[in-house]
């Protein structure tokens, strides 16, 4: 027996209809490529969209063909979101910080049949125009008075909807339905595409509003800074658009000036980004001796988080930090840290021993550790194992790749060593390929990074394992100085034999100007290992 419910498919076009219908005249802000700062609503995005739509329908682009964005966070970059996933093909953002080689790569694998940039990445445009790939028309996300000098082929964004309706009627898809693709950064290997569906993408929506999670709703002014050709900015524009939240895009403007500036103007409650951004962040802040009055939750993710970072926010300013975890595979959203009423009475100190965790899993989503043969661990908050998850925004294999290694039994093995307590908190020890073996003891570089960073004349760290004749491998911790400070590695290695397990402790330390950054702000150890491949401890 059926239950006798209406049955309507789950699909990104009801969201921005939803929007204009019941959110219309709440904003939606962008510091332009160009300059000014820009305002719409959701009504106009909606209008706009549809106005998109009819025109990628004259260039040719059919259900299930592929549409590359290279550009920032802005209202015309949500305009795509809607537009093309709404008509029924598929977005794919592209990440501009790819390397060449990985950029034509990711072009070709996925077949992309249009690319629309922003000016600031002409010269990758340019770049696949010259190489030897399947897209057809180039759309600079700008208009006609901003058009790049020296690129002909391309239209302009605000031309080619220029004449173009503003009736367009959605396509009742499955559901199932292909919305947006976007690539692993490849680290190792080629970039791996990553397909989400309507389904996938409106049920990670859903997790992304709830009270316990990121909890965005129709009261805050929500600034993703982490960027929309990540990972669809982790769902928040969707989200946002779902509860009506005015939105505010950085667009270009990065660095610390320029958010404070829009923080501080647009009145922002929720801010979204990745450490890297946040140590920037909050430095500009305390060089303008600013507070931001108005932020209540700042999310972290992309990487662990510091304690050092969540102090800085709760104390500077006054705001909560959330400290959360996923991956391209999973939408991303996998893991949350709210705490539970019965924390409310610990110390401070014990509650950073629970905030610095990756969180607890949202509703739909199944998290497990095992061993090395695939055993399932306890969830006792000490045994460490292969974190696996599975779930209905989870990746159940990579786009034109049915089988590989990281998709077993209906899991996706995520490459991370964890842990899980009774609780359900997940915490991240390490990756598998960074875990440091020493003496037959597994070495946290997590925990080690984490406790260098507490002390206040370190910026960033990165620990890596280093051959040791006795011990197999030994920590090597890495590190660049805060603005202006001088720290020895005597210094440091006194501070962290406070804090750590003494076989924790580094052997030695060693300072550099700045660390190695993957694609999405993350450090590359790989880089790291390579540069210190030689490297003896002295004796």
């Amino acid at each position: 027996m059926f239950g006798q419910m209406m049955d309507l498919p789950l699909l990104l076009s009801n969201q921005i209809e939803f929007a204009a219908k019941f959110h219309p005249s709440v904003e939606v802000v962008t510091r332009t490529v160009e300059g000014p700062i820009h305002r719409s609503n959701y009504e106009e995005i909606a209008r706009r969209s549809k106005k998109l739509a009819n025109a990628l329908a004259k260039l040719g682009v059919k259900e299930g063909d592929r549409v590359a964005t290279i550009a920032w966070n802005t209202h015309r970059h949500l305009e795509l979101y809607f537009a093309v996933s709404g008509m029924g093909a598929v977005l794919h953002t592209i990440n501009p910080r790819l390397p060449p080689d990985q950029l034509k790569y990711v072009v070709n694998h996925a077949e992309d049949q249009v690319m629309f940039f922003d000016t600031t990445f002409t010269k990758l445009a340019q770049f696949c125009a010259a190489s030897d790939t399947p897209v057809k028309h180039y759309v600079a996300m700008t208009d006609d008075d901003h058009r790049p000098a020296d690129f002909d082929a391309a239209k302009t964004y605000e031309s080619l909807i220029a004449d173009e309706s503003d009736a367009f009627e959605w396509p009742q898809l499955d559901e199932r339905a292909a919305s947006s693709l976007c690539y692993t950064s490849g680290t190792t290997g080629e970039p791996k595409g990553v397909l989400y569906s309507h389904r996938s993408t409106v049920l990670h929506s859903y997790a992304v509003t709830m009270a316990d999670t990121l909890a965005i709703s129709a009261k805050d002014v929500t600034l993703p800074i982490v960027p929309m050709f990540h990972v669809n900015a982790w769902g928040v524009p969707y989200a946002a658009v779902m509860v009506g939240s005015k939105l505010v895009f950085p667009g270009p403007g990065m660095d610390g000036a320029s958010l404070i500036e829009l923080i501080e103007s647009e009145g922002v409650t929720s801010l979204l980004g990745v450490p890297t951004v946040w140590l920037g962040l909050l430095a500009a802040a305390r060089a303008a001796n600013k507070r931001f009055d108005t932020v209540k939750t700042v999310t972290i993710g992309g990487s662990a988080v510091p304690p050092s970072m969540i102090e800085a926010f709760e104390k500077e300013h006054g705001a909560r930090v959330i400290h959360a975890w996923g991956m391209t595979e999973t939408s991303p959203l996998g893991t949350a840290n709210v705490l539970l009423p019965k924390h409310a009475s610990l110390s401070e100190a014990d509650r950073r021993k629970i905030e610095i965790k990756q969180g607890r899993p949202i509703f739909g989503v199944d998290l497990r550790i095992v061993d090395d043969d695939a055993k399932v661990l306890p969830h006792d908050g000490e045994t460490s194992g292969h974190l696996q998850i599975r779930g209905p925004w989870v990746a159940s294999s990579y786009f034109k790749r049915e089988a590989d290694a990281n998709h077993v039994d209906g899991w996706f093995y995520t490459g991370d060593i964890a842990t899980i307590d009774p609780d359900g908190y997940m915490h991240i020890t390490d990756r598998s390929k960074d875990v440091i073996k020493s003496g037959g003891e597994w070495v946290s570089s997590i925990g080690v990074e984490n406790a260098a960073m507490r002390h206040p004349k370190v910026a960033q760290a990165a620990v890596i394992g280093v051959k040791h004749p006795k011990w197999q491998e030994r920590p090597l911790l890495i590190v660049v100085k805060a603005p202006d400070q001088e720290v020895t590695q005597e210094e440091l290695l006194a501070f962290l034999g406070e804090h750590l397990t003494k076989w924790w402790i580094p052997n030695a330390v060693e300072f550099v100007d700045a660390l190695p950054l993957g694609a999405t702000g993350k450090v590359l150890k790989r880089k790291l290992r390579e540069q210190f491949a030689d490297y003896v401890f002295a004796e």
